[in-house]
């Protein structure tokens, strides 16, 4: 239709600026189950009269609607409230309509006041109530046509029927039937709501084929089950695991990423696909499919679920390269291309064309991949590298998934541009990957989760944030500083609601660095490993603690409600995290100085937090090997951060006198 068009006429309603809404619907934001929604719209029409509008929701491929009248504010701005009851993917939408019996009778109302003749108001009034009385139920339709023929009548006394015209209870009736063949919708608008892990989870990543920890003989399903005790002990709900199926032969990689590997070389988990089978295949030495389901039973019984790595590319022999060479790239010399990312080359890995003619038997497949897994038991993906594959299949892929399985879980691991990496978040992952491992300033690290947490983007961005992974060694662990790795957990752990480590590296302080890179020398995406788990020195203690915090505490399951408290002192990042009602309060403090101790004050004023000036705080650092009391008197107190002892405090608010937290 021309924008030039006209419209229909009868419709004089205007709807516009629905919040929350993303990309004018055609992207779900996101909520957690249980969570209160408070929807806003501009609303009016033309001339004097007033305006009824409802808020519609329901769960995609259904057909009943959930009606909420919308409340009017002020300014033309209408409200309701929406408690999400049940995981899915929902639409809605808003509609509004001319108030017709609403706007005669505040005009009623007011030729009242004025003591001019109501006997043609009465008539007009009576119409309307006809009008209602057809598009009414039964019940009500009797009872608004015997209304509309007392305020008809000219015989009857005018007081009773002033009165009648003047009652709530008729007007709450008559306008609960408003003429809605002229009503003016919204664009249909989706939102997407998430169980609770989704909100809360804590991820720990490790190999089962080093489970043996000898570093030559592979582990198994069985093997990689005996860790699953010690990761519950340290507070983990979710277990990751990297790619499970046949890894390739073809250009295999070496140690440290070598190309000349040896005859006893694991290879790339990430190089997908062998003689054995592709994507919905189990590495032989694993396991089998039995063995990997009783995993996910022994995990479940501790109360943690699994979670797979999908990582849509191919080892040069993965079966769809000869049943499927429409898929791939192939060169002018018959050979398929490889991934490249120049300087480097992944001899071992050929990337999806996602420009292939078959690009529907390609996108079926690649969508079957987790719907495989999910019949599996799986409900947890982290998704390598999304932002090299199709941006359009990822939305129609996942938003599918999660109408038919609205429980599954989608981790974006795309370390790439923010537009980019909010687009796949619009498109339906669940949490993304972060630059957290980059922000190693008090300053830089304020900024960002500033940045997630009060724009736009938190509306539909969920951070994941991890200190280390497989790929990822930062220039702050290389010095394998203590104080640095337990920092580090703890700025992520209270920061964010969703958190994961690589491990046991990270406990076990693993920092030796490929030389001139930022990953692990010797790295275990290349070769099996053999861990001293009881290491001396470890910090499994300490990430055992946090979690534990994070585990009994509501401040700390939610992302959004951070409050940054100033410091005067640069090394020093401070900051309220609570829960809703208020009731659970604590004030993280980290020394990102490493290496030295600072001391500083903070800034706990009225204008920052609303902490009365003559006001106290009294505080357990329950971070503490011990936990410590404190109290702290008036708006600016002192603190000291010796990282040789500990790089962070974790104080619980436990009474104030005299103040008030915002």
């Amino acid at each position: 239709m021309s924008l030039l068009a006209k419209t229909a006429g009868t419709r004089r309603v205007v709807i516009d600026h629905v919040t929350p809404s993303i990309d004018g619907g055609r992207n779900p934001f996101k909520r957690v189950i249980g969570d209160w929604i408070p929807f806003t719209v501009h609303a009016f029409a033309d001339s004097h009269d007033l305006v009824q509008v409802e808020l519609r929701i329901r769960k995609v491929d259904t057909q009943e609607w959930h009606v909420l009248p919308m409340r009017a504010l002020s300014n033309d701005e209408f409200e309701a409230t929406y408690r999400t009851e049940e995981i899915g993917l929902f639409e809605y939408e808003v509609a509004g309509v001319i108030d017709h019996y609403g706007s005669w009778s505040e005009g009623f109302q007011k030729k009242h006041a004025e003591g001019v003749s109501l006997d043609l108001e009465c008539r007009i009034g009576a119409e309307l109530l006809e009008h209602a009385a057809d598009r009414a139920d039964e019940k009500h339709a009797e009872q608004l046509r015997e209304w509309a023929a007392h305020l008809a009548d000219s015989t009857a006394d005018i007081e009773t029927r002033t009165s009648l015209a003047l009652s709530c209870h008729v007007a709450g009736i008559a306008r609960s039937y408003p003429q809605r063949d002229w009503e003016t919708t919204s664009p249909r608008s989706l939102m997407l709501i998430e169980r609770e892990l989704a909100a809360f989870s804590a991820w720990y990543e490790y190999f089962p084929r080093s489970c043996v920890f000898d570093g030559v003989t592979h582990g198994t399903f069985k093997d990689a089950a005996k860790q699953l005790p010690l990761i519950h002990e340290m507070g983990f709900n979710i277990v990751y695991f990297p790619p499970i199926h046949p890894v390739g032969r073809e250009f295999r990689k070496g140690k440290n990423n070598t190309l000349t590997p040896g005859v006893d070389d694991v290879g790339s988990p990430w190089a997908v696909g062998a003689k054995e089978g592709g994507h919905k295949s189990i590495h032989p030495e694993l396991g089998t499919l039995e063995d990997f389901r009783g995993f996910l039973d022994e995990a479940e019984m501790r109360g943690m679920e699994v979670a797979l790595d999908i990582a849509f590319q191919c080892a040069p022999d993965h079966p769809w390269v000869k049943q499927h060479p429409a898929w791939f790239r192939w060169r002018p010399d018959g050979t398929v291309q490889y991934a490249e990312n120049p300087p480097k080359k992944y001899q071992d890995i050929l990337p999806i064309n996602f420009e292939s003619e078959d690009w529907e038997n390609l996108w079926d497949e690649l969508k079957s991949v987790f719907e495989f897994w999910i019949e599996q038991g799986v409900k947890v993906f982290r998704v390598d590298n999304p932002h090299t594959k199709s941006m359009e299949f990822w939305r129609w892929c996942i938003l599918n998934i999660k109408a038919k399985h609205p429980e599954v879980i989608f981790l974006a691991e795309a370390f790439t541009r923010p537009k980019r990496k909010y687009f796949l978040a619009k498109g339906g992952f669940t949490h993304g990957y972060t630059y957290f491992t980059w922000r190693n300033t008090a300053a830089e690290l304020q900024a960002y989760v500033e940045e997630l947490t009060q724009s736009g983007a938190k509306e539909y961005f969920w951070p994941n944030f991890w200190p280390n992974t497989p790929d990822i060694l930062h220039a702050d662990l290389q010095s394998g500083n203590r104080a640095t790795f337990i920092g580090r957990y703890v700025l992520a752990a209270t920061l964010s609601s969703n958190i994961g480590l690589y491990g046991p590296a990270y406990e076990l302080l693993d920092h030796e660095p490929f030389p001139g890179k930022e990953e692990n020398n010797h790295s275990e995406k290349y070769q099996l490993k053999a861990w001293d788990l009881d290491k001396p020195g470890n910090i499994r203690a300490e990430i055992a603690r946090v979690n534990a915090l994070r585990n009994q505490h509501e401040a700390f399951q939610r992302t959004f409600n951070v409050l940054f408290i100033p410091c005067n002192n640069s090394h020093i990042i401070a900051y309220l995290k609570q829960n809703f009602d208020k009731t659970d309060r604590f004030i993280i403090v980290v020394n990102m100085d490493w290496e030295n101790k600072q001391v500083g004050t903070l800034d706990l004023s009225p204008e920052h937090l609303g902490l009365a000036h003559e006001g106290s705080l009294r505080l357990v650092d329950q971070f503490a090997h011990a936990p410590k009391e404190y109290l702290w008197k008036g708006t600016n107190p002192y603190l000291e951060l010796d990282p040789k002892k500990s790089p962070a405090h974790i104080f619980q608010i436990i009474g104030q006198s005299h103040s008030f937290l915002k």
